[in-house]
């Protein structure tokens, strides 16, 4: 039973394993490309490309996660002098206004892979396909509309009630 649960949270922390390797992979890459270029004089010529990659997949993997464990920024300074019924109101525009959003980036992120799926367009020197590359949009998009309705039931189900806690 205990394999299945580290299955599936593995599973379920995907987008953090994705975005977490591609930071490793980021960082060695640039401290071996600084190596080559000042210590060797011989930079890697594919190396901008590879990190353009790396960077738009460790941002976009952890969009997801961030919703799903409250991460991302938040002022909440004004918002939490108003009474708790105005405070309640904004948070139900803020929750459209992030749906919405949200939504606008996957159907516009949907375009734009379907543009580089057409014109087959590949980076110049390791041509890598940009559909691989910017593939990862729509699919966090997905992700972060998911997480950002789970980490809403939690709340509403009181199932955060120990994180606020702390």
């Amino acid at each position: 039973m205990e394999k299945k649960n580290k299955l599936l949270s593995a599973l379920l922390n995907l987008d953090i394993v994705i975005a977490g390797t591609a930071l490793v992979v980021l960082v060695v890459l640039t401290f071996s490309g600084v190596f080559m270029r000042y210590v060797l004089g011989a930079p890697f010529t594919w190396l901008e490309e590879v990190q353009l990659w790396c960077m738009v997949w460790i941002v976009y993997a952890a969009a997801g996660a961030a919703f799903r464990t409250g991460s991302h920024v938040a002022i909440e300074l004004v918002v939490d002098m108003l009474p708790e019924a105005a405070q309640n109101i904004i948070e139900v525009i803020i929750s459209v206004i992030v749906v919405v959003v949200v939504g606008y980036l996957l159907i516009q992120s949907i375009g734009f892979v379907e543009l580089f799926v057409r014109s087959g367009r590949t980076t110049n020197m390791l041509s890598v396909p940009y559909t691989l590359i910017y593939g990862i949009v729509p699919i966090s998009c997905v992700l972060m509309l998911v997480n950002f309705f789970y980490a809403k039931y939690r709340e509403i189900k009181g199932l955060d009630s120990e994180k606020e806690g702390e």
